[in-house]
């Protein structure tokens, strides 16, 4: 029986998920977090390691030769240097499709604060606001509709497309940059380049990965050309934006508003520089949190342990 060791499972699994899919196909340990300088001592002996969010890399590889699989509880696997992976043997997965409707919904939801301010709105009735109003109507902000405006997408994976198909329902027009051909894409518009797209859109959200080729692309050139009514989302990964151009430009009103659901750095440093401006809408890397969703999460996780084991691994990624 192989040792199956999961290193930070709280953030999956707080209590009301069952681990018993994984304790079946081994002898199961979890722990709730794991720093860095524990990783070694607890995942010693294992062949199997299953992360969220703690970091691999050949450091650690080097130094723990049992191991044979690294499953990821995400869909983004950068937490893994899989270049390392490949060096030692290791087979690496990933769960690609367990999120994308919850990531989509929080990327509206960001959207919706934005445009139709609903908890602030509540919040005001709550402190008598509208019982005060001379007017049936209390407005104190301005409302924007998404019908006819331009969505576009970078990256049109699962999540872009699933964020595609809801834009649509709004009654936007939706652009995407990405490799896929116009034919791949359907209705949804073909951007000629990146700065096209950010030039045009009145919505721009990041639904791409994050490597080295795309860490840091949003930059101060790509988010001069937005529009100065144009609002960002990103779902993504923080590594994706320069945290310090993006805030210039809300700070400025260069921009209309930013909604994030990541930073670069989780949690967040105090100082850093999204984090007190009023126009940037900022939740806790919840997207992928649904209860349905980290169902989805486990089962799957459980699906490619028993493939690996079966010798028919899926969604690798090594």
């Amino acid at each position: 029986m192989k040792k199956i060791v999961v290193l930070d499972g709280f953030t999956l699994n707080p209590g009301d998920l069952k681990w018993t899919g994984f304790a079946k196909l081994g002898d199961l340990t979890v722990y709730d977090r794991t720093p860095k300088d524990r990783i070694i001592q607890r995942a010693r002996g294992a062949e199997i390691l299953l992360t969220n969010k703690t970091v691999l890399t050949e450091a650690e590889m080097s130094r723990l030769p049992d191991v044979e699989y690294i499953g990821v509880f995400a869909t983004g696997y950068n937490v893994v240097d899989v270049k390392a992976a490949r060096k030692y043997g290791i087979t690496v997965t990933n769960l690609p499709t367990y999120s994308t409707m919850s990531v989509a919904q929080q990327m509206f939801a960001l959207l919706l604060s934005i445009t139709n301010h609903a908890e602030h709105y509540a919040d005001q009735d709550r402190r008598g606001r509208w019982t005060a109003s001379p007017d049936f109507a209390y407005v104190d902000t301005p409302l924007i509709e998404l019908s006819g405006k331009t969505f576009g997408i970078v990256g049109f994976g699962h999540i872009g497309q699933a964020s595609a198909r809801m834009a649509q329902a709004f009654g936007m027009k939706v652009m995407a940059f990405s490799s896929k051909t116009q034919e791949e894409l359907g209705s949804v518009i073909k951007a000629p380049s990146l700065d096209d797209l950010f030039r045009e859109s009145d919505v721009v959200a990041l639904c791409c990965p994050l490597n080295d080729e795309t860490k840091g692309m949003v930059n101060s050139h790509l988010i001069g050309l937005l529009k100065p009514s144009a609002i960002f989302i990103n779902t993504a990964r923080g590594g994706l934006v320069d945290e310090q151009a993006l805030a210039n430009a809300l700070r400025s009103h260069r921009i209309h508003a930013a909604g994030l659901d990541v930073l670069t750095i989780e949690p967040p440093m105090a100082d850093n520089p999204l984090r007190s401006l009023p126009n940037c809408y900022i939740t806790p890397h919840i997207a992928w949190a649904t209860h349905e969703a980290r169902v989805r999460c486990m089962d799957t996780a459980v699906e490619n342990l028993r493939a690996y084991l079966d010798g028919h691994p899926q969604n690798v990624v090594s």
